[in-house]
């Protein structure tokens, strides 16, 4: 009898745990999976950090890669930001109002260009860029009014609820942040990064850049990337690591600073390796 009504007293507390584990079981392999899987990336710290998505980053680090090609000041990357923001919240969209295409939504109909070349983010942004140029005074503008003056929207008050992640990104991609834009992903690493299209990536964004392959015995091949300082250094190395999944790049490592595509998610961390200034390294 004592032993009947032993059982009988753990029953309940048994059904209980069974369920509270099940229900556990349930939130961390339904709930837990943005965490536990997939791509992403961030651009920022803090209360200031933005969450992306692998295409958003990539964009963003073209975009800025062209304000460098064409010597667009900060302000212009925010305004472009905005505006992109916007229009495609960062996708390269191949539809849109009427025939507006693109990162921007440019129509060709417009005079913008070809949709088939809008649809490259470097032309959408240096058509853009070029716009803007030709905006009197907008550096001194409001953000809003000078993307307005580039883009004719229906709503030209639109952008400005974009401004302050507009204003953060423009610090992170340009550079004047360091080490300030990572990307993770658990799909596994290709076998081998594919540099020498990585390097003419690069240089479709950026311009001419000083970069070459070298390689030592028994290490895999690096491109090695020159930069005359330390912002434009950041700035490719933030494109590096946001194309990292398209060119199969593993590591990336600039001013004493690594990121690994292993364990992206953890960053850029100390690197203890030498660290020359003026290259960036990728892997």
């Amino acid at each position: 009898m004592p032993t009947k009504r032993t059982r009988r007293g753990l029953t309940p507390a048994i059904v209980l745990v069974v369920i509270a584990v099940a229900v556990i079981t349930y939130l961390v392999v339904n709930q837990g999976k943005p965490l536990l899987s997939g791509s992403w990336c961030q651009a920022g710290k803090g209360k200031a950090a933005v969450s992306l998505d692998p295409e958003q980053a990539a964009i963003a680090a073209t975009i800025a890669g062209v304000a460098h090609r064409r010597a667009m000041p900060p302000r212009a990357v925010v305004v472009a930001y905005a505006a992109a923001l916007q229009e495609s919240h960062l996708h390269n969209l191949s539809y849109g109002d009427r025939d507006s295409v693109g990162v921007f939504q440019q129509r060709p109909s417009e005079g913008w260009g070809p949709a088939r070349k809008l649809k490259d983010p470097v032309y959408a942004s240096t058509r853009f860029f070029q716009a803007l140029t030709g905006v009197p005074n907008y550096r001194h503008k409001p953000v809003y009014r000078a993307a307005q003056a580039v883009q004719h929207s229906a709503d030209g008050l639109a952008y400005v609820q974009y401004q302050p992640v507009a204003t953060a990104l423009a610090a992170d991609f340009t550079g004047n942040s360091a080490h300030a834009v990572w990307c993770w992903s658990t799909a596994p690493d290709p076998a081998r990064a594919n540099l020498t299209a990585a390097r003419r990536g690069l240089a479709h964004a950026f311009g001419p850049v000083s970069s070459r392959r070298a390689a030592t015995p028994g290490d895999a091949p690096t491109m090695l990337v020159r930069v005359p300082h330390r912002a434009l250094g950041w700035a490719v190395a933030a494109w590096l690591v946001t194309h990292a999944a398209s060119y199969g790049i593993h590591e990336v490592r600039y001013a004493g600073f690594r990121w690994r595509g292993s364990s992206g998610s953890s960053g850029w961390t100390l690197d203890k390796g030498p660290a020359p200034r003026d290259l960036v390294r990728a892997s």
